[in-house]
């Protein structure tokens, strides 16, 4: 039996995921907050912290800092400078501080992430937003299109990558592609790479953008997190990654008196996390490549869903607009199952599956997402 195997019971707890549906039989397969428990190596290191006693106001220290650049180092040979680092209170703080950094319009892809829609007009910015281009079942950018929406006013393009939610892992000819692009409008790019650790298939590796060259880095604004990696996104620890001084610099202004202090157990976890989470990280890969494949193989088999292969997160995008729903997330949670409407994204007609959990749970919401289908 796998550690990932255990069903651990979180009705009734503080999980934002199953208390939506608390007094309801509905399986909650929406928000990305895997059912699973931490890194034994993350707990332990939580219960040396907690032991100290003293939970004072707290920063980034010498073995927190080396822990983010190894990992850096090791797994994506991306080497960076201590003082790059701008540790956040969680990522979408962080696309908000950087729509409020940078002078001028926002430029994304949809389908897209919420805080990448919400972000740009909670900051006064302007969102030009183009669709990303859908062959089949392959996503990929338009980038016809995104030339047409990059305006002379364009200043910001976030970046999702991978990319939540269509599982794309972006590869190295996509991103210089995307490179070109940016230098040519110059414009600084916001990349979320939050989902970086979660490459599922075996011939892919994921890139920093800023990784790319030099140059790229200057004008880069990496975000990441050990959050959905290791699920801990409820102990509120992220990190920018900004090379450029004068962009650092203007981030880092645009926090002040806004962005409180990262929570000094997010930060014990992440250290114990990129140093000592190494093992529990590989059997996961395995077990969510297992249930992506649970769910690719039902999907398949039903007449009017698509669903895109799932290179990289624990998030399955699945088009149902031949089953002509008109409320779908809704009807879904009729027959007994919590999926994230497409409409948030920019997608109406899509739903969002989370199959980060135990395959018995899984199994069974893949049995409600059928009886549902055969419903509508």
């Amino acid at each position: 039996m796998s550690f990932f195997d255990t069903v651990i019971d979180r009705r009734g707890s503080d999980s934002e995921k199953w208390r939506k549906y608390a007094d309801q039989d509905i399986l909650p397969l929406w928000v990305a907050d895997m059912d699973f428990a931490a890194p034994p190596a993350v707990l332990a290191a939580l219960h040396q912290r907690l032991e100290h006693g003293v939970l004072g106001y707290g920063g980034a220290w010498p073995s927190l800092t080396e822990s983010v650049l190894t990992h850096l180092k090791n797994e994506y040979a991306w080497h960076i400078e201590p003082e790059w680092i701008v540790w956040l209170p969680g990522l979408v703080s962080g696309l908000n501080v950087a729509c409020r950094s940078v002078d001028g319009d926002v430029v994304t892809a949809a389908p897209i992430y919420p805080p990448f829609l919400s972000a740009p007009h909670l900051s006064g910015r302007r969102l030009n937003r183009v669709d990303l281009a859908c062959t089949g079942t392959r996503w990929h950018w338009d980038m016809a299109a995104l030339q047409q929406a990059t305006r002379p006013e364009s200043r910001l393009f976030l970046l999702c990558h991978p990319h939540n939610p269509v599982g794309r892992c972006w590869s190295r000819d996509e991103l210089l592609a995307l490179a070109g692009h940016a230098e040519a409008h110059d414009l600084i790019v916001c990349s979320d790479e939050i989902h970086c650790g979660l490459i599922l298939d075996e011939d892919k590796r994921h890139i920093p953008f800023a990784s790319l060259s030099p140059a790229i880095a200057q004008r880069t604004i990496t975000l990441m997190a050990p959050s959905k990696t290791f699920n801990i996104p409820g102990l509120g620890c992220a990190f920018a990654i900004i090379a450029d001084p004068a962009l650092r610099r203007r981030f880092e202004r645009t926090m002040l008196g806004i962005v409180p202090h990262v929570n000094v157990l997010g930060l014990a976890a992440c250290e114990a996390a990129f140093r000592d989470g190494g093992g529990w990280h590989r059997e996961l890969i395995a077990y969510l490549r297992g249930n992506r494949d649970r769910v690719a193989a039902v999907m398949s088999g039903l007449p009017g869903i698509r669903m895109a292969p799932v290179e990289a997160t624990y998030l399955a995008w699945l088009d149902i607009r031949d089953l002509k729903l008109e409320h779908p997330a809704a009807h879904f949670e009729a027959h007994g199952l919590g999926l994230s409407d497409g409409t948030a994204f920019g997608a109406p007609g899509w739903l969002r599956l989370n199959f980060g959990c135990p395959q018995t749970t899984l199994d069974e919401a893949l049995r409600r997402f059928e009886r549902a289908c055969r419903a509508a």
